[in-house]
């Protein structure tokens, strides 16, 4: 039978909404707004690679001991408040500084601090809703999570054009610190430790740990992280690349242009993330995945159709798709696969570290075939590193949703 809902208190559940609302800028840092702002202090492609991927490699290098860390720790909320303390800091110190060790070095605070972010929210929903009501709550916490980009987004579109670009750094700053204190109205006592980390509730027994080499044995664990590593190498560069793209020579207007490709994704996947939920326990995990993965390749041949700017941000609309679908559907794949184990938040880790390796590839080898090759050289080339991802999901991973006959 399918496993009951935690009950949990409403202050408790408005409190996790306020919380993603407010995060939506924190989990990402300054994201493609960076790169727009670098640009315009006359940095070239390969340096603005390079301070993109210094966050994600900091990521990555932090990410799976922060999963271990998190699935350990009982005190969930306070990781979030210092994460979200340390990216502020970061975006405060880029703000009144903008040489490149100064970037490279807020870069890797930030990076390293958001690495505690997405499993401790992920581990906190699970252990606050308990199992049978966590797939409909992600989506929910997805949708929140959307609809803050959108708002701080536009925020930062007038701010950039009516006050300064660096106030946008600002902005991330104070949200960060908004969802600290969001976090402290979620109670502690509601959030089940066992549950948090994956493990199963049996009053007769202590929570089984399982070794790290065991679940690394797991050919479907291996291989749907492989997947996502490859997805990120084609998706990660795309944004910013058509960021700067649409603002190539232009001297005003800058951060409206890229508010409206950042908008006009956000907007879709409000609804995407609340239905990519439903259709995964209906449907099953992998043919939503499939149609995530499939989104991307079809986006970056695209963009290398028009430089009319109407037209690319038309097309930003798929970026709603794939991001949102395999933003809640691959944690619900990873809760399918370590249900039991106490490895849920380990193993979301090792998820965002190959994540991490392939957005900082994105960047980083994006910018160099960008500055040699151009524009549409680059969006051909992620497009064939998600060609890529699309056929290794398709011939490697297997359906993981629990069947509903199985009793839980």
């Amino acid at each position: 039978m399918n496993q009951p809902e935690k009950p949990c208190s409403m202050r408790s559940l408005r409190a996790l909404d306020a919380l993603h609302f407010a995060l939506a800028d924190g989990r990402d840092g300054l994201g493609p707004f960076l790169a727009v702002f670098l640009a315009s202090r006359h940095w070239d492609q390969r340096g603005i690679g390079a301070a993109m991927s210094a966050m994600t490699i900091a990521t990555v290098v932090a990410q799976v001991p922060a999963g271990g860390f998190i699935d350990g720790a009982r005190r969930k909320r306070l990781i979030i408040v210092v994460a979200s303390i340390v990216v502020a800091a970061g975006c405060v110190l880029m703000a009144r500084r903008d040489d490149f060790s100064t970037v490279i070095v807020a870069q890797l605070g930030i990076g390293a601090a958001t690495a505690f972010l997405g499993p401790a929210l992920t581990g906190i929903t699970l252990g606050l809703v308990g199992r049978g009501a966590f797939s409909k709550r992600m989506g929910r916490n997805e949708a929140f999570n959307h609809a803050g980009n959108v708002v701080t987004t536009l925020t930062a579109g007038y701010l950039g054009d009516h006050v300064s670009t660096r106030a946008i750094f600002d902005q991330v700053a104070l949200t960060a610190l908004a969802s600290a204190a969001a976090t402290f109205l979620i109670r502690g006592r509601e959030i089940d430790p066992a549950l948090a980390r994956g493990a199963d509730l049996d009053a007769a027994h202590p929570p089984r740990i399982a070794a790290i080499g065991a679940l690394m044995r797991d050919r479907r664990i291996v291989a749907f992280v492989a997947a996502t590593a490859l997805f990120h190498l084609g998706n990660a560069a795309m944004l910013p690349l058509v960021g700067i793209k649409i603002t190539d020579g232009k001297s005003s207007g800058v951060a409206t242009d890229m508010s409206a490709c950042i908008i006009a994704a956000q907007l879709v996947m409000i609804p995407v993330a609340i239905v990519s939920t439903r259709l995964a326990d209906r449907w099953g995990r992998r043919p939503v995945l499939l149609i995530g993965f499939g989104v991307l390749p079809i986006r970056g041949l695209l963009y290398t159709l028009s430089t009319d700017r109407a037209f690319l941000v038309a097309v930003q609309l798929l970026d709603g798709v794939g991001a949102a679908v395999l933003g809640v559907v691959g944690v619900l794949v990873i809760a399918d696969l370590t249900r039991g184990t106490g490895r849920f938040n380990l193993m979301q880790g090792v998820l965002a570290a190959a994540t991490g390796v392939g957005a900082s590839l994105s960047n980083l080898v994006n910018g160099f075939v960008v500055h040699h090759a151009g524009f549409d050289a680059g969006f051909i080339a992620l497009a064939g590193f998600a060609t890529l991802a699309w056929l290794f999901l398709q011939f490697t991973l297997p359906e993981t949703r629990p069947s509903p006959c199985v009793a839980t």
